[in-house]
C-alpha cells in the first residue's frame, strides 16, 4: 500500500485481477476491473459535486453494491465516511447529524427537513451522473490518510466512534488474514448489514484482498440464507449470533447447505459453551469465534481447535495485538483474575473523534479500554465477565450478568436470556432475567435448576419472559431497553 491509500489496492487488482469476481450480488456480478471502475467513477462525481479530501460524509444508503463503491470512492479521494444505518429514526440521524457535523449525507431513502440542508440524494440522477463521469478520479495519499468515523454500537445517548486511518483498517485486514485464515482464493458472504462494523469491514477486506465477496444483506429467512449460500457456492461467511441460533432449528436438509463452509465467523457477543458444540455438531465444523470491536477491530479468535479445551473464553489475541486485564489503578492482575480488559495494536484507534472527554476514559497509555471485564488464564486464553456497565452490585456483590446468561442459555426450553439489574430498596439493585422460551410458559422449573446450579445471590429475584428481546443492527441484545420495559411491566 505504497500510497497509504486501501483504495488504490483496486486499481492492481484491475490490471492483475482483472477478470476475476470481486462482488455478486443476487443475479449480478462485477469483475475486479469493472469493480475499480464504478469506484472511480463514483470518487470523479463526488469531486464534481465539491467534496474535497478531509471531508466527513454521512453515508445513509440501503445495503448494496453502491453502498461499496461510495466508501471505497470517498476512500480514494481521502474524504471520511461516516457510516449511518438507513433504517434509524429521524430522531437518530438527527443528533448524530447534529454532532459529528459532516459536510453532507449521501441518502437514498427520505430523510427529515432539519437535514435537509446537509443531504446529497442517491436516486437515478445520481446513478445518471456516475455512468457518465470519467472514470479518472485522483488516488489521495500520504501518511495517516484518514478513512472512516466508526460508531460503536447503538445510537442511544451520547455518540462515540474513533476515526480509522487507512493504515489501521490495513492492519486490521492482515490480522484477519493471519488469525481468521483469509485469502485471495475465497467466495465470503457477508450476511449483515453494511452499516454494522463487522459486515462492513469483512466487506472491505475481502475486496482489498482480491477474493470474491458475495452480498447478502438482510432482511431474509434462514431457508433463504441457506440457499444462497449454496447458489453462490460461498465457502465462508459472517453471521451474528442471533441468527446462528435460528440455524440450529433449521431441518437436517437445510442444514446441509452449511457444510461445505471452509470458514464461519460469529462475532457481536459470544456463544456459550453448548451452543458452540451444537454449531460444530449441526452446522459445520469450521466455526470461529471473533470478539471484536468498532475501536480496535480484532481482539482475540477462538478457532474450532481450541474450543473443546478452552470452552468458556473467547480465545486467545489475534495477530500482533496485546491483551491485559488491570485493575482499577491499571496495573495488570494475575492470571485468573477478573478486572477491566484493555488492549493495544497496530489496528487500533487512538481516540473518538472530536470528543476530547470520551477519549480520556477509554484510551490510556497506548491502550483502549472497550468496557469489558475479563481473566486471562495462565496460557494467554481471555474469559469475558461481561459489561463493565452491566455489573450488578448486589448487597455489596459483585455479579456479572454473563455467568448467569450462560447458565439459562444451557436450559433446553430457553432460546435467548438477558441478565439485568433493577434498583431495590434494600440491596440497591436486584438480579433480573428476561427469557425468550421454546417451550412452555412457566419459569419454576428454570428457577430451581438455577438454585441448583449457582450461588443463592446470583439467583434472580424477578422473572419477565417476552416474546423477543430488543436488540440492535448487529444482533446485540439492548439491555438498557430490556430493563426499561421490565420496569414498566
Amino acid at each position: 500500500m505504497d500510497s497509504g491509500n486501501l483504495a488504490g489496492i483496486l486499481d492492481v487488482h484491475a490490471r492483475t485481477r482483472a477478470g476475476h469476481t470481486a462482488l455478486v450480488f443476487h443475479d449480478r456480478e462485477w469483475t475486479y476491473e469493472d469493480f475499480a471502475r464504478e469506484v472511480r467513477r463514483h470518487a470523479r462525481h463526488l469531486v464534481d459535486t465539491g467534496v474535497r479530501a478531509g471531508d466527513l460524509v454521512g453515508v445513509s444508503l440501503e445495503d448494496s453494491p453502491r453502498t461499496l463503491f461510495v466508501l471505497f470512492a470517498l476512500a480514494r479521494i481521502g474524504a471520511m465516511s461516516l457510516p449511518m444505518d438507513a433504517r434509524w429514526s429521524e430522531v437518530e440521524r438527527t443528533r448524530l447529524v447534529a454532532f459529528f457535523k459532516p459536510r453532507l449525507v449521501l441518502s437514498d431513502s427520505p430523510i427529515a427537513p432539519v437535514d435537509r440542508e446537509t443531504v446529497m440524494r442517491v436516486d437515478p440522477a445520481w446513478d445518471a451522473a456516475v455512468m457518465a463521469a470519467q472514470d479518472d478520479a485522483p488516488l489521495a495519499s500520504g501518511p495517516d490518510l484518514p478513512l472512516l468515523v466508526s460508531l460503536s454500537s447503538g445510537t442511544t445517548g451520547r455518540p462515540t466512534g474513533p476515526m480509522v486511518t487507512h493504515e489501521r483498517m490495513f492492519a486490521r485486514f492482515m490480522s484477519q488474514t493471519v488469525s481468521l485464515t483469509f485469502n485471495a482464493y475465497d467466495r465470503f458472504m457477508t450476511a449483515t448489514p453494511l452499516y454494522f462494523g463487522g459486515g462492513r469491514t469483512f466487506s472491505l477486506s475481502q475486496i482489498v484482498l482480491g477474493s470474491t465477496l458475495v452480498l447478502c444483506p438482510p432482511p431474509y429467512s434462514p431457508e433463504a440464507l441457506a440457499a444462497e449460500i449454496a447458489r453462490t457456492r460461498a465457502n465462508g461467511v459472517f453471521l451474528v449470533p442471533t441468527l446462528l441460533r435460528r440455524l440450529l432449528d433449521l431441518p437436517e436438509e437445510v442444514q446441509a447447505s452449511f457444510r461445505g463452509l471452509r470458514l464461519l465467523i460469529s462475532s457481536g457477543s459470544p456463544l456459550h459453551r453448548h451452543e458452540r458444540e451444537q454449531v460444530r455438531a449441526k452446522i459445520t465444523p469450521n466455526y470461529y469465534e471473533y470478539y471484536a470491536s468498532t475501536e480496535g477491530g480484532g481482539v482475540s479468535v477462538l478457532p474450532p481447535q481450541d474450543q473443546e479445551i478452552r470452552p468458556e473464553s473467547v480465545g486467545r489475541p489475534s495477530f500482533r495485538v496485546e491483551v491485559e486485564i488491570v485493575g482499577p489503578d491499571h496495573r495488570p492482575l494475575p492470571a485468573g483474575e477478573t478486572g477491566m480488559v484493555r488492549y493495544r495494536g497496530p489496528g487500533v484507534a487512538d481516540s473518538f473523534f472530536r470528543d476530547p472527554e470520551a477519549s480520556a476514559t477509554a484510551f490510556r497509555d497506548g491502550w483502549f479500554y472497550p468496557g469489558d471485564l475479563g481473566a486471562l488464564d495462565a496460557d494467554g486464553y481471555l474469559t469475558l465477565r461481561g459489561r463493565a456497565k452491566d455489573m450488578i452490585n448486589r448487597g455489596g456483590v459483585n455479579i456479572y450478568p454473563q455467568e448467569i446468561e450462560q447458565t439459562l442459555q444451557g436450559m433446553e426450553e430457553v432460546a435467548e436470556a438477558c441478565v439485568f439489574p433493577l434498583p431495590h430498596a434494600e440491596l440497591g439493585e436486584e438480579v433480573c432475567a428476561a427469557l425468550v422460551l421454546r417451550d412452555g410458559d412457566g419459569v419454576d422449573d428454570l428457577k430451581a435448576r438455577c438454585r441448583a446450579e449457582l450461588a443463592s445471590y446470583k439467583v434472580p429475584s424477578r422473572w419477565f419472559v417476552m416474546e423477543s428481546l430488543p436488540k440492535n443492527s448487529g444482533g446485540k441484545v439492548v439491555k438498557a431497553e430490556v430493563a426499561r420495559i421490565a420496569a414498566q411491566g
